[in-house]
């Protein structure tokens, strides 16, 4: 069955930049409740404030918390609000957009440059994979997750492919998309879809914190049969279409939303 956005509350993880900025905006733009979580510093933070006030302009509500969401008291703190937003109703949308890890490599090239330690390693993996399993459980347990719900968790083709200095991050990604895998068929039964979206190079600040990222966006551009690279708001448009049915049906898939970029690779 085919479902509206207005009105239906949607929980965005990393709401302030990239993949989850664009689908907080365009849930907002259909009507749709934003319930944002961020972590962010001095102008960043100003940008996310300000950036609420954007999306409740369009007459939504708009509630954003500028915390770590990796964190166990933050779960807590977000998910008893989102109970008192969303009442009964509960959450439809759930995007994991946390890029937030470390980007040394794992043996290093010369005597200068450092190498990743275990603290960093376990890090990355947990902010970027494992965190999601935790938010997932607190949903469930709190009973926001109706049947007809979505969970989305934003993967890349690092999960299968090796770049310079993104090793932790490639390992986040691979257990990112082994956990969604899990969850889709636990939530089966609850009629709760789960998915992995794997969008293609996108030119976002988690990308050009990469080393070499530059050159390897421009070779990505070159290659993609549209002749450009991802856009945000590319995702956001896919996250829209695939919550707008309220079956369960898709789930427990890879995602491409790269334009057919993969296929040239």
């Amino acid at each position: 069955m085919i479902t509206e956005i207005r009105g239906s509350w949607s929980l965005v993880l990393g709401v302030s930049s990239g993949f989850g900025r664009a689908t907080a905006r365009a849930l907002a733009e259909r009507g749709g409740n934003i319930i944002g979580v961020h972590f962010d510093t001095s102008d960043g933070a100003e940008a996310a404030a300000k950036f609420a006030d954007e999306l409740r302009d369009l007459g939504v509500s708009g509630h954003f918390f500028n915390l770590n969401a990796a964190s166990a008291s933050t779960r807590s703190e977000v998910v008893s609000k989102a109970a008192e937003l969303a009442g009964q109703q509960g959450v439809r949308i759930v995007l994991h957009s946390l890029a937030f890890g470390s980007l040394l490599p794992f043996v290093s090239a010369s005597p200068e440059q450092g190498t990743i330690a275990p603290r960093q390693l376990a890090m990355t993996v947990d902010v970027m994979a494992h965190s999601l399993v935790y938010w997932t459980q607190d949903l469930v347990a709190a009973g926001l997750l109706p049947r007809g719900a979505k969970i989305y968790g934003m993967t890349s083709a690092g999960s299968t492919q090796v770049l310079d200095s993104y090793g932790a991050v490639s390992a986040a990604k691979a257990a990112l998309e082994a956990h969604l895998r899990q969850l889709a068929v636990e939530l089966a039964p609850r009629g709760v879809a789960v998915n992995a979206l794997r969008a293609g190079t996108t030119l976002t600040p988690a990308l050009e914190k990469i080393p070499g990222s530059a050159a390897y966006a421009d070779a990505c551009r070159a290659r993609n049969p549209h002749g450009r690279l991802t856009e945000p708001e590319d995702v956001a448009e896919a996250i829209v279409l695939l919550s707008m049915s309220s079956s369960s049906w898709l789930t427990g898939n890879v995602i491409g939303v790269d334009g057919g970029e993969l296929l040239t690779a």
